[in-house]
């Protein structure tokens, strides 16, 4: 079973108090509990054992502690009694053991150096400090000292000593020149552990007057500086000429020239040397080397590896450093100083020694009468540390006896203790490197059992979640905790609950049955205690529609949605977060009740976005990615390399995607030469490639340029590239569309498409045009032009056949021999009319015409058709003067025959046929004359009824527009329609053609009846007109009705029903604007004559449709 503490609010002074304890017993740091109890005192604040003082400032010794009752304070000095009492200058704190000493009113800090220890004791033992060493710093200053110039040849190695004077603490030493600047330091030279001046090889600029060292002594915030020291170096150069000035001739002179030479060891000296470090502190290790060229230092560890994370090179790996040593550290270190001319090394044997340190450090026991404890003092060094001990900072030994102790080497052994067994222990590990002091006291307490936990406390948790209800309890002996669920319910058990050590219930899922009250009962011998507890569950909160993961264009808009679901007592809180920080604090971002909506999308949008529900019980999070994409960033760092006469390769590096893959590069180039500021396409790669071989045309002043394109669009071009100009060379190809056509009969005009600047391929750029009759002239007949795209033939036959062709040319040479093509001089009017015109008509509205095609040189162009001009003379059914509408139809290519669609019945027509050409038309054939036969005839013009009495009607009609023919006679059918609109029996009447009314009789009075009327010739009825009337009513029954017209709801139905017209007329209008058509005109062009429908042009008989109108003078 888990142990596990309950924690409270505590005063500060009484946290070591149960620091660690090793008992039956854990005292809650409850600050009322602790009030009442009884402590031992515990040391909790106290000087360090090394104590350095500024001498120039009072001194104060820390010691403070804290028991029950509060504990009293003194002082030994050099092991004897401190009275301070006797001491002007030294005063102790209120309510602590520190001692003030005060040097600033006349006391010397020389007086007070020494050893000092604080005692804190009280009724129940006494707790002492560490001995602590009090010594003021000091700075002396440097002794005064003559320095003699220093004088090195170069290359020469050098030392320049600081000898600092001895200080406490020693002081930082540093080299600075005389304007306070820090000299330089390299490989050559360096500053060593001891704060010399090392030069591996001196150089000519090393000469200087002003290398000054300085002691820097922190205590005291002061800088000592020595004199400076000069430094000459005499160069081979110099030092050869002043020789040569104070030798004659036959002298032999000559310093010899700087020489190189290995590497010898400047620090340590010798071969070997040792080194003792103490554990857990930093080891230093030191070579540095003379030579020339100036050695490389190389550190490693014989028989084994340097310590991986704890090794450090400095000073130009000149200084070894390892930090935190221990005992594994120890062993043989071996630094190599190498060059070119050979090398020498040091080998430092390292031991590693330990002042102690703990493995147990004893800690404080709090014990109830008659129980057992143990105190154990633990601790470790090189050399193993000794383990003494002190019963309230007495040596045990002389320590008044106590029947339940008995120590055991670094073991106190207590047995069946009593209240007079509470006292402070002291154990002290020693050995020649230091010493380890820990008080820890044995505290025996009898108390009746307490419950600190709030009665009545509220707990909440969310369902399916632990719940951990606490019982802070005290008592001595420690009581025994029991758990009931409500007032009198029975006692807690079995594994759906885990009951700790400290008194807490756990339920290790809770759910909503679990609510309820919860008592605790804490007893032991001396009494007994009880406190109930209240708990809630609650549901959890869920996010139930996440934030999903978006893709979104730059400058667009996106939002995540974040819903949740909470228990309703509980107020949630959400906040959005994006990339585990604050959202930016930017208008941009709108935070919704349930959703984040970022406006305006940018690049710095990119990342995750999290949403987070907070309770004061539980808090939920999910997150979504958004990416933002755009067009990629043009590419740049373009670069041509191998450039040849026909290719150069062309690089480039692309630039960012903008979280969108780079699809291609499209490049584009620049012709400088011919078209400076346009661009045009040459060619793309796929998007991983950035790379590319172009093909160059000579001639060109080339520049190039870079395009990405991602799934989003396209980058803006890249910065164009440097430009590269080819050479020249004879044209690779000649112009194209070449075409020879006369614009008049007795030329030929030969066009042709210029070729662009680069397609040149060099200056001077010309054509050659050349040309022959074909198959009649051998030769060819050529002239050269300047950059056009024309040339004209004057002097040719009528439309006669010509090769041609037209070869480019440059000041370097003539492109390749061109093609041959085929054309032709101008044309003219045809010379003569198809023959043999006939007309065949096939029925009332249509006919075919057929003619015998002209002799094709009689064309004289290209024939590109015939033309039929047709044209109504005269209706054969009347004679009268009219408009005369001319039809034409075209007729493509060499056809003989045609259609003649949309004529009208028995009408005499005319016709004639021309050929045409490119030129235009022929003259025209003698006019053919024909005639159609009959048709039906069009409905009457009118029909009007009137002069309606009792059983009559009076019909009058006007004849059709159309006869179409001899009309024979009319046809009349008429029926009743009765109040429900239902039709009677028809009634059929014959009237002869040449009238133009009837009275119908014998009809019945008062009703409606329906009359359809049409014309009829020899061929059939034509299309009828219909219309409606009323006969009148009966007079008698008419005078026994009211005159509904003079009423007045009467005139306000009939305005009501016009206005309704009247609005059915506009929509009706409307719809016929945009194109609808009446039920009436589609009943009529469903039921249309066969005989005008409009025929196929399968076979493009009837030829384009064209209409021409005149009036004829002459009367048909």
């Amino acid at each position: 079973m888990m142990k596990k503490k309950s924690i409270f609010a505590s005063k500060a002074s009484l946290v070591l108090f149960l620091c660690q304890m090793i008992s039956a017993l854990d005292v809650p740091l409850d600050s009322k509990l602790l009030e009442e109890l009884s402590q031992p005192p515990t040391i909790t604040r106290q000087s360090p054992k090394d104590y350095i003082v500024d001498p120039r400032e009072n001194i104060v010794i820390q010691c403070e502690a804290k028991g029950k009752p509060p504990p009293s304070f003194s002082w030994t000095r050099n092991g004897t009694h401190f009275d301070i009492d006797k001491d002007a200058q030294v005063t102790m704190k209120p309510n602590s053991g520190t001692l003030v000493i005060n040097i600033m009113n006349g006391g010397k800090a020389e007086a007070y150096e020494g050893v000092y220890q604080c005692t804190a004791r009280n009724e129940r033992g006494a707790a002492i400090s560490n001995n602590i060493v009090i010594r003021p710093s000091r700075s002396p200053l440097w002794t005064k000292e003559k320095l003699e110039p220093n004088q090195v040849r170069e290359g020469d190695s050098l030392v320049l000593h600081c000898r600092p004077p001895v200080g406490l603490p020693p002081p930082i030493i540093f080299w600075m020149d005389n304007a306070f600047q820090r000299l330089p330091q390299s490989e050559r030279v360096s500053q060593g552990l001891n704060g010399d001046l090392y030069f591996s090889n001196v150089q000519p600029e090393d000469t200087r007057e002003d290398y000054i060292c300085y002691a820097r002594f922190n205590h005291t915030q002061t800088i000592q500086q020595k004199q400076p020291i000069s430094v000459k170096v005499f160069s081979m150069d110099s030092l050869n000429d002043t020789i040569a000035a104070n030798l004659s001739d036959t002298d032999i002179y000559g310093a010899k020239p700087v020489t190189e030479r290995q590497p010898v060891l400047l620090t340590p000296t010798g071969s070997t040397s040792t080194k003792v470090e103490l554990r857990g502190n930093v080891l230093l290790l030191e070579c540095i080397a003379a030579g020339l060229p100036t050695p490389v230092i190389r550190w490693i560890k014989e028989g084994g590896e340097l310590p991986a994370n704890r090794t450090f090179f400095e000073n130009f790996k000149k200084t070894l450093k390892i930090i935190d040593v221990s005992e594994a550290d120890s062993g043989n270190y071996k630094c190599i100083a190498r060059n070119i001319l050979g090398s020498t090394h040091h080998v430092i044997s390292v031991t590693v020694k330990a002042a102690p340190y703990w493995i147990t450090a004893p800690r404080n026991l709090v014990l109830s009468p008659g129980e057992d404890g143990t105190l154990i003092c633990r601790a470790n060094g090189n050399p193993k540390p000794n383990i003494s001990w002190l019963a309230n900072g007495v040596p045990i030994a002389i320590a008044p006896e106590d029947p339940s102790r008995k120590v055991d080497g670094d073991t106190i052994i207590f047995s069946h203790v009593q209240e007079r067994s509470s006292a402070v222990y002291q154990c002290n590990a020693s050995n020649e490197y230091g010493y380890l002091l820990a008080n820890a006291f044995v505290n025996v307490l009898a108390e009746p059992p307490r419950i600190l936990t709030p009665a009545n406390k509220l707990y909440q948790v969310i369902a399916d979640s632990p719940a951990l209800l606490d019982c802070a309890y005290f008592g001595s002996p420690k009581p025994e905790i029991e758990w009931f669920k409500g007032v009198k319910g029975s006692i807690l058990r079995g594994n759906e609950y885990v009951f700790h050590d400290n008194g807490t219930l756990e339920i290790p899922v809770a759910q909503k049955d679990s609510t309820g009250t919860y008592t605790c009962v804490a007893r032991n011998e001396l009494g007994k205690i009880q406190n109930e507890v209240q708990l809630e569950v609650k549901d959890p909160t869920m996010i139930i529609k996440q934030p999903e993961y978006k893709v979104i264009q730059r400058y667009g808009q996106v939002s995540f949605e974040c819903i949740i679901k909470h228990d309703s007592t509980l107020l949630p809180t959400v906040i959005w977060l994006k990339d585990n920080g604050e959202l930016p604090d930017d208008e941009r971002f709108l935070v919704g009740k349930d959703n984040l909506t970022i406006m305006n999308v940018t690049d710095k949008d990119d990342g995750t976005y999290i949403c987070i529900v907070n309770t004061t019980l539980d808090s939920v999070s999910a997150s979504a990615v958004l990416t933002v994409v755009a067009r990629p960033n043009p590419p740049f760092d373009l670069e041509l390399t191998g450039q040849l006469e026909r290719s150069v390769e062309l690089s480039w590096i692309p630039g960012d995607e903008n979280n969108s893959p780079i699809t291609n590069f499209v490049i584009e180039y620049e012709d400088g030469l011919h078209e400076p500021g346009v661009w045009h396409y040459q060619t793309e790669v796929p998007g991983t490639q950035t790379t590319v071989q172009l093909k160059l045309s000579p001639y060109v002043n080339y520049s190039f340029r870079v395009i990405a394109v991602n799934e989003i669009g396209r980058s803006q071009p890249s910065e164009p590239s440097e430009q590269y100009l080819t050479k020249s060379a004879n044209p690779d190809e000649n112009p194209s569309n070449v075409q020879g056509i006369g614009s008049e009969p007795d030329n030929l005009v030969i066009t042709w498409e210029s070729l662009k600047g680069f397609q040149s391929n060099g200056p001077g750029l010309q054509y050659k045009v050349s040309w022959r009759q074909k198959d009649v002239d051998d030769e060819w007949t050529s002239v050269i032009v300047a950059n056009v795209s024309k040339y004209i033939v004057s002097g040719t036959p009528t439309f006669v056949p010509y090769e041609i062709k037209v070869q480019a040319l440059n000041d370097l040479g003539y492109a390749p021999e061109p093609s041959e093509v085929i054309g032709h001089s101008g044309e003219d009017l045809p010379m003569v009319a198809p023959g043999n015109v006939q007309v065949h008509v096939i029925n009332s509205t249509l006919a075919k015409v057929h003619w015998d095609p002209v002799p094709l040189k009689t064309v004289r162009g290209h024939l590109q058709g015939y033309k039929v001009y047709y044209w109504k003379v005269q209706s054969l059914s009347r004679r009268s003067r009219r408009h005369v509408e001319k039809k034409i139809l075209t007729f493509r290519g060499n056809k003989t025959f045609g259609m003649l669609p949309g004529l009208e019945p028995y009408s005499s027509y005319k016709l004639n046929v021309r050929v045409v050409n490119g030129k235009g038309e022929g003259p025209a054939s003698p006019d053919k004359v024909f005639k159609t036969p009959e048709g039906v005839p069009s409905s009457p013009s009118f029909l009007k009824i009137t002069n309606p009495t009792l059983d009559s009607l009076t019909l009058e009609w006007g004849s059709p527009t159309h006869p179409n023919g001899v009309l024979t006679s009319y046809i009349l059918k008429f029926q009743p329609i009765n109040n429900t609109h239902e039709l009677g029996p028809l009634v059929e009447i014959r009237i002869p053609a040449n009238e133009s009314s009837l009275i119908l009789k014998n009809l019945n009075y008062s009703t409606r009846y329906k009359f359809y009327f049409n014309a009829q010739t020899s061929v059939g009825s034509g299309s009828q007109i219909t219309e409606e009337a009323v006969t009148i009513m009966d007079e008698a029954m008419a005078s026994r009705q009211v005159d509904i017209a003079t009423q007045g709801w009467f005139i306000g139905l009939m305005c009501a029903v016009a206005l309704l017209i009247l609005i059915l007329l506009i929509v009706c209008f409307i719809r016929r604007n945009k194109g609808g058509k009446y039920p009436v005109k589609e009943k009529e062009d469903a039921h249309a004559d066969p005989e005008i429908q409009p025929m196929k042009e399968d076979d493009g008989t009837f030829g384009e449709y064209r209409l021409f109108s005149f009036v004829s003078s002459a009367p048909f």
